[in-house]
C-alpha cells in the first residue's frame, strides 16, 4: 500500500486526485493539507467523497507528517512546491507536482513567464517531466516528477508523431486550443463566473500564455531543433475538457499519417488514435484518463490537422499524476485509471 500526502487539497485538481485515489487498490491518503480549511473533514467540503474519506481532515502543512508518506502530491498554486520540495525530498519521500514549478528546465525562463524568481533552481536537474508517452523510463524510480499542464498534454501528444518523424515544417506549427472553465481553478474569478462564461467563447493570452514555453520545450526535444509555435488558448462554456486543433505543414506527401499515429501510440494505454475521418469530442473523455486523437489531411494537401481531446482535470492533471505514481512505484500503469468516460 502506498501512503499518500496531498498538499493543497481544496482545489479542483486536489478533489480530482481524491476521487481517483479512492478507487485505487494500492493507494491510501494519509495526509491532506489546507491552511484555510484546517480541521474540516474532507467529506464536509466534498460530499461526493462520503464513504471514502469519512475520517480524513484537512491539516496545516507539516514537513514531518508529509515526510512519513511514500509520495506527496502538490495540487497547489505556482511557487508553493518550491518552498517545501527540498525538505520533503530530504526525508526520502517522492514528490509529484501538479503545478508548473518544475516543468521548465530553465529557471530564468520560468521566472519570466511566472513573474517571480524560481524558488528551487537547484532541484531542476533531478525533476522529470511527467509525460509518460515520452519519459516513461525516466519516471520509473524518479523522486521529483513535474506533471505536464493540460494544454501542453493535448498539444504535445497530438504533434509528437509528426515531429519525431521529421515530417513537419518546424517553423510553422499552430496550436489552436479550447478549455473548459475548470482550468481557471476553483478560486473566485469574474471571468469564470457562470454569467460571464456561458453563451460565450473568447480567446485570451494571444500575446503569450504560460504554457507556450512548456509546449515548445517538449516539441523541440522531439524535433531535435527549434520549433516555431503559435499557441492560442480559448475559454469555452463547459466545465471540463481541452480540445486542441493542431496545424502543421508536412514535407512528404507519401507518408501514411494514420499508420504513423497508430504505430506511435499502439502500446500507449491512454492514447486512443481514432479511425480515419473521426472528430473526437471532449465529452468522450470526460472523467477519463485518456487522450483521443484524429489526424486529417484536408483535400489531400500538405496541411495536416490533428484533433486532440482530453479532460483537463484527468489526463491533463490529476489522472496523469496518478499514472506517474503507478509508473514510479512499479505498479500496473493503468491501476485505478481504467474506468470509461462519463456519458452524457
Amino acid at each position: 500500500m502506498i501512503n499518500i500526502g496531498i498538499v493543497g487539497g481544496t482545489g479542483y485538481t486536489g478533489v480530482e486526485l481524491l476521487r481517483l485515489l479512492a478507487q485505487h487498490p494500492q493507494a491510501h491518503v494519509e495526509v491532506i493539507t489546507s491552511r484555510s480549511e484546517t480541521g474540516i473533514r474532507v467529506v464536509d467540503m466534498y460530499p461526493n467523497l462520503r464513504g471514502h474519506y469519512d475520517d480524513l481532515c484537512f491539516s496545516v502543512p507539516d514537513t514531518d507528517a508529509l515526510g512519513r508518506c511514500d509520495v506527496v502530491f502538490f495540487a497547489t498554486p505556482h511557487g508553493v512546491a518550491h518552498e517545501m520540495a527540498a525538505q520533503l525530498l530530504a526525508t526520502g519521500t517522492r514528490l509529484i507536482d501538479l503545478s508548473a514549478d518544475f516543468r521548465l528546465r530553465d529557471a530564468d525562463e520560468w521566472a519570466r513567464w511566472y513573474g517571480q524568481p524560481h524558488g528551487a533552481p537547484e532541484l531542476l536537474d533531478q525533476a522529470v517531466y511527467g509525460l509518460p508517452e515520452v519519459n516513461r523510463e525516466a519516471i520509473r524510480g524518479a523522486r521529483l516528477i513535474a506533471v505536464p499542464g493540460c494544454y501542453p498534454t493535448a498539444a504535445q501528444l497530438g504533434l509528437l508523431p509528426l515531429l519525431e518523424a521529421g515530417l513537419a515544417d518546424n517553423d510553422r506549427i499552430i496550436a489552436d486550443c479550447k478549455s473548459g472553465v475548470s482550468g481557471a481553478g476553483r478560486g473566485a474569478n469574474v471571468g469564470s463566473l457562470f454569467c460571464e462564461s456561458t453563451e460565450n467563447m473568447k480567446a485570451y493570452a494571444v500575446g503569450g500564455h504560460r504554457h507556450l514555453p512548456e509546449i515548445r520545450q517538449g516539441l523541440q526535444a522531439a524535433a531535435g531543433m527549434p520549433v516555431g509555435l503559435t499557441f492560442v488558448p480559448h475559454l469555452t462554456p463547459m466545465i471540463r475538457g481541452i480540445h486542441a486543433t493542431l496545424h502543421a505543414t508536412v514535407k512528404d506527401h507519401s507518408v501514411d499519417l494514420q499508420s504513423l499515429f497508430e504505430n506511435r501510440y499502439c502500446n500507449e494505454p491512454f492514447v486512443d488514435v481514432m479511425p480515419a475521418g473521426s472528430h473526437p469530442e471532449t465529452r468522450s473523455v470526460r472523467g477519463a484518463n485518456v487522450c483521443r486523437i484524429a489526424v486529417h489531411r484536408p483535400q489531400g494537401g500538405d496541411q495536416v490537422v490533428v484533433l486532440s481531446v482530453i479532460d483537463n482535470l484527468v489526463k491533463g492533471a490529476s489522472g496523469q499524476a496518478v499514472q506517474n505514481m503507478n509508473i514510479a512505484f512499479g505498479l500496473d500503469e493503468t491501476m485505478g485509471l481504467s474506468h470509461p468516460a462519463l456519458m452524457p
